[in-house]
């Protein structure tokens, strides 16, 4: 029994020894290898990705991957700012009639075309003729009124009429001839030659013509409709002196110079550019927005363009040297920008598969008939990136970490580089 017991006290001493010693072993090691195996842990537990990725030629033949370098150009720094396109108001303009009656006749649709003069419309209204024919006999009575006023005059010579009398044929006289020139200046208004009203050319129907050279812009008035003096018929806008009205903030205002050039585009409809100049700035704010209106007169085409469409300018203020790339070479990923470079450096490899066994890019575990047709393979390193000014297909860029200047960055699919290395996961195989 005291064989047994001693027996069984040997095994638990030599037992607690082993434990001991696998302990001081473990805690053997330094530091920083601790710290790496934990962080290469962690990493390996978050599903850590590499930013670096592996792309074989035929890849790069097939998807027209192409590399190039950092090019310096002067952009045109500019300022961004929405308005819209206006027509000033002496460029806009109402057809009316000085006169109320019937449209009898509509010579114009929306969008048409018309010059300055052109008629528009005719109106209808028995007053015309009224006017007319009071113009047609007001010089008999013209004549009528000078006879008495010379028959007064010979008795009142005589001492055989009343001065009262005279002195109302005079008055009778003078009236009828201010009314004649009053009936001669509103035939004229009417559009009517006061010399050729006759008897037989009596008009009933009088013509509204355009007082501009434009656009028909709006239709107020219908066949059979009454207008008069308050009433327009069409509106007509001159398109081709059309101002760009941009809304500048105000932290943008010291930047903003007469004369500078503003590019924009409509935002409905951004594929075509226009071209415009500034002329005036605003004085005061608008509204409650906190801008300033800048005044922009339009240059160079004008097709498309029509008042009261919404823009989107940029103000060009100054010339900046920069670092640029071509706009295919930066891809976008949460929110932040990258660049991608051909690098050395390899993606990395996962440190421990939980089965104990270490993987390798290349491999055992990589079939070799997969291996021989991989062909040569570059490595591309996803950089991050600060855009900054954008013009004719160039960005401005800041790497955030120091790049060498000579480097050789993707400038035409670098998308299916990005997609490939979301795809993989961060593990290159």
């Amino acid at each position: 029994m005291k064989i047994i017991h001693i027996f069984i006290t040997s095994i638990l001493v030599i037992a607690s020894f082993t434990s001991c010693s696998n302990k001081e072993q473990s805690d053997q090691r330094s530091p920083e290898a601790k710290e790496q195996a934990t962080s290469v842990q962690a990493e390996h537990d978050e599903g850590g990705s590499s930013s670096i990725a592996t792309i074989t030629a035929e890849q790069m033949k097939a998807v027209g991957i192409i590399l190039g370098n950092f090019e310096n150009k002067n952009l045109t720094a500019t300022i961004k700012a929405n308005g819209a396109l206006r027509v000033p108001n002496n460029n806009k303009a109402n057809a009316t009639s000085l006169y109320g009656g019937v449209i009898k006749t509509l010579r114009v649709q929306m969008g048409d075309h018309v010059s300055k003069g052109q008629v528009i419309a005719t109106i209808e209204n028995p007053q015309f003729i009224q006017l007319q024919e009071e113009y047609l006999t007001i010089d008999s009575r013209i004549v009528l009124a000078g006879q008495e006023m010379q028959r007064q005059k010979e008795l009142n010579e005589g001492n055989a009429g009343a001065l009262k009398n005279l002195q109302n044929a005079t008055a009778e006289l003078n009236a009828l001839r201010t009314r004649k020139a009053s009936l001669y200046r509103q035939i004229q208004l009417m559009g009517i030659i006061p010399s050729s009203v006759s008897a037989s050319n009596l008009r009933s129907a009088l013509v509204v013509t355009s007082p501009v050279n434009g656009t028909v812009s709006a239709e107020f008035a219908k066949i059979g409709s009454y207008v008069d003096v308050s009433s327009p018929v069409v509106e007509v806008v001159n398109n081709s002196l059309l101002h760009l009205d941009l809304q500048v903030f105000e932290k943008d205002l010291p930047h903003i110079k007469i004369g500078q050039s503003v590019n924009f585009t409509l935002t409905n409809n951004p594929t075509n550019t226009y071209t415009a100049k500034v002329f005036n700035i605003g004085s005061s704010f608008e509204n409650e927005s906190k801008t300033v209106a800048v005044h922009c007169t339009v240059t160079g085409n004008k097709t498309g363009l029509i008042d009261g469409m919404n823009i989107t300018g940029m103000i060009s203020i100054d010339n900046v040297p920069a670092t640029t790339v071509p706009n295919d070479a930066i891809v976008e990923a949460d929110g932040k920008n990258y660049i991608f470079i051909q690098t050395d450096k390899v993606p990395e490899a996962p440190a421990q598969e939980e089965d104990g066994h270490e993987h390798e890019a290349g491999g055992d575990h990589a079939p070799k008939e997969k291996l021989k047709t991989r062909g040569a393979t570059m490595n591309f390193e996803k950089v991050e990136i600060v855009k900054g000014v954008s013009e004719l297909g160039y960005t401005a860029v800041t790497p955030v970490k120091e790049i060498s200047a000579n480097a050789k960055l993707v400038t035409k699919g670098a998308f299916f580089i990005n997609a490939k290395l979301a795809n993989a996961g961060g593990h290159e195989h």
